[in-house]
């Protein structure tokens, strides 16, 4: 970008544009306000600099670093440009593809966009995780006899991951990729099984209607989901939230970074159902190594 180009640019796009040349702790910053600028316009600078792990100092730092005259022109700045990408006269060059993604961005910039916004979903998720919930979870999946995924789109890379996970630590599962197979075995689960509703926007039809379905038979219902108050949310008896959906991450949905929540949770729900059956789950692992995955490998 040109000196004059920086000039005009948004504070996203200068953000941006000087990232790699930012000291680590203004990096944290940056990253922050890049994955979630809606949410950063309305945090005091107390609240943003406990979101990045820095000091208050590092973000009167970073303020200065951009030329601002404090702390509330940053976020007076940041609104704007939401404000911006939000605009229905946006530009065709500026519109995004996927990510944050211009037809304008170059592979570098692309891989340092992506790369960004993967750690932030994976950070603001482990913010976002309460224990106390995760705890609840983890009974129900404990005491269940068995344990139903359901969900839609790229979301199966983390129900398979989660199939996978339980079923060597000796727990049953199902998965059916089928939404008429998802409703079926809904409808046929018991008091005795635990279902897992996976969605990212919350707003899943199959996802909420499988939660329904379950609940009312009986069944322990968990949803898995980055947005508070959606449907999914109204079926389940544990919520565990992921990270928020980046503004303006694209046209057309399902981007891959936002499932590193997902399956972040899935993971943070084994381990700790693991942890807590430990001689039972290394048992299994054994076993199940020896049965299905030690012959596959070559010597």
């Amino acid at each position: 970008m040109t000196a004059q180009g920086i000039e005009d640019a948004n504070i996203l796009q200068r953000i941006s544009s000087k990232y790699r040349y930012l000291a680590p702790a203004l990096r944290q910053i940056a990253d922050l306000i890049l994955g979630d600028p809606g949410e950063c316009q309305t945090m005091t600078i107390t609240q943003l600099a406990a979101a990045a792990g820095v000091a208050e100092s590092s973000v009167s730092r970073f303020v200065r670093e951009f030329g601002l005259v404090g702390y509330q022109d940053l976020r007076l700045r940041v609104a704007e440009a939401v404000f911006q990408s939000r605009s229905a006269g946006e530009s065709a060059d500026q519109q995004v593809v996927y990510e944050g993604i211009t037809r304008e961005d170059g592979i570098a910039t692309i891989i340092a966009k992506i790369e960004r916004s993967s750690r932030h979903a994976v950070r603001q998720t482990a913010t976002r995780v309460d224990v106390e919930a995760l705890t609840r979870a983890v009974s129900l999946i404990d005491r269940a006899s068995g344990v139903m995924f359901c969900c839609m789109g790229s979301s199966a890379i983390a129900a398979e991951n989660g199939v996978m996970r339980f079923m060597r630590a000796g727990k049953k599962c199902v998965f059916f990729r089928d939404q008429s197979g998802q409703i079926m075995a809904a409808t046929n689960a018991t008091a005795g099984d635990v279902v897992i509703g996976i969605s990212d926007s919350g707003h899943t039809t199959v996802v909420a209607e499988a939660l329904r379905l379950a609940s009312e038979h009986g069944a322990a219902t968990i949803a898995i989901t980055s947005t508070e108050d959606s449907p999914v949310c109204a079926h389940a008896d544990v919520v565990l939230y992921t990270s928020n959906p980046a503004i303006g991450g694209g046209l057309y949905g399902e981007s891959v970074t936002s499932k590193w929540g997902q399956i972040l949770v899935v993971d943070m729900l084994y381990a700790a159902f693991a942890a807590r059956n430990a001689d039972a789950t290394l048992a299994h692992l054994e076993e199940t190594y020896t049965a299905a995955i030690q012959h596959s490998r070559t010597s």
